[in-house]
């Protein structure tokens, strides 16, 4: 039986060694290309803790990746996923005798490297360092070549004479790897028109049954990470998509459904408001009272009082 238990790699130059590659150029980021990166010598399967961040682009006919619960062929053209520190990468490999071209590349970089620059804190900013493996972005051949051309610059860089402007101009060009990735993540959300309505549609119904559940105070108020769950997508992926489509997080979707919800129990029923406030999940009515006039500008004892 394989061990399967997580292997923490804590430097790119440790990373080189694992995967029987010569000395990186730079210890502390690293470009390694499909002709590098092929087959765990002896192993089928691999599982990592990186101490860096990890960005691939890959067409790699042959290997299967699971990050999360789910797993991703590498076989669609410009496939691009992203890991920050600390995040578990399954790699699993598989021959086959008629998989076609493949090609690809990854960056690592150690946050050492980005440390006391602008980057260090705005590199937190990026949602999708938090999306899973499903949830990668697909290129399409312009944005790929786009990708290439920036991460050509990074190795020329690096791998040229290292002075006092090498490391500006690198983080120049990182940055600018993930700004064109957010903008490219931004389409992907747009264009996917089918696939993303009936991700809405699906976490319509199940924020109305939800609130319709009628033992909210035990349950509680969903959170983002449970609607996330429900959904088979990443919490930050949500967030992103919804922000995207309808310019509110998840957090505001849920709270507007429980607003909905509170609506119509005020309007349509003879409750209390402290009945109100226990059917939704409120263990106190002035917590229900707050939350209801910072949502709807007004209390709900008003709110009920403009039916009559």
């Amino acid at each position: 039986m394989e061990d399967t238990k997580p292997v923490r790699i804590k430097s790119i130059s440790e990373f080189h060694r694992l995967r029987g590659l010569s000395k990186p150029e730079h210890p502390l980021i690293s470009i390694v290309t499909k002709d590098d990166f092929i087959g765990l010598p002896g192993q089928s399967t691999m599982n990592a803790v990186f101490d860096f961040y990890f960005i691939a682009l890959k067409r790699m006919a042959g290997v299967k990746y699971r990050y999360g619960q789910l797993h991703y062929d590498f076989e669609d053209d410009g496939v691009l996923f992203f890991m920050s520190p600390d995040q578990i990468l399954n790699i699993e490999i598989s021959e086959k005798e008629d998989a076609p071209e493949s090609s690809g590349w990854i960056l690592l970089i150690h946050p050492d490297f980005i440390w006391n620059t602008p980057l260090a804190k705005s590199i937190k900013q990026y949602d999708f360092f938090d999306y899973s493996v499903n949830e990668a972005l697909l290129l399409s051949e312009k944005e790929e070549i786009t990708l290439n051309g920036i991460i050509e610059s990074i190795r020329q860089e690096y791998g040229a004479n290292i002075d006092k402007f090498s490391k500006r101009i690198i983080i120049s060009h990182v940055e600018a790897l993930l700004n064109y990735s957010e903008r490219f993540y931004n389409r992907q959300f747009i264009t996917r028109e089918k696939a993303n309505h009936q991700l809405l549609e699906r976490l319509e119904k199940l924020l109305t049954g939800y609130f319709k559940n009628e033992d909210l105070i035990s349950e509680g108020l969903p959170t983002v990470q449970y609607v996330a769950e429900k959904l088979n997508v990443s919490p930050g992926y949500l967030g992103s998509l919804l922000r995207t489509l309808t310019g509110q997080n998840t957090q505001q979707h849920i709270h507007n459904k429980l607003m909905e919800r509170a609506k119509e129990r005020i309007s349509t029923t003879d409750l209390s408001m402290s009945e109100i406030a226990y059917e939704l999940g409120f263990e106190h009515v002035q917590s229900f009272s707050k939350f209801f006039k910072a949502k709807a500008n007004v209390s709900p004892l008003k709110f009920r009082q403009s039916f009559n």
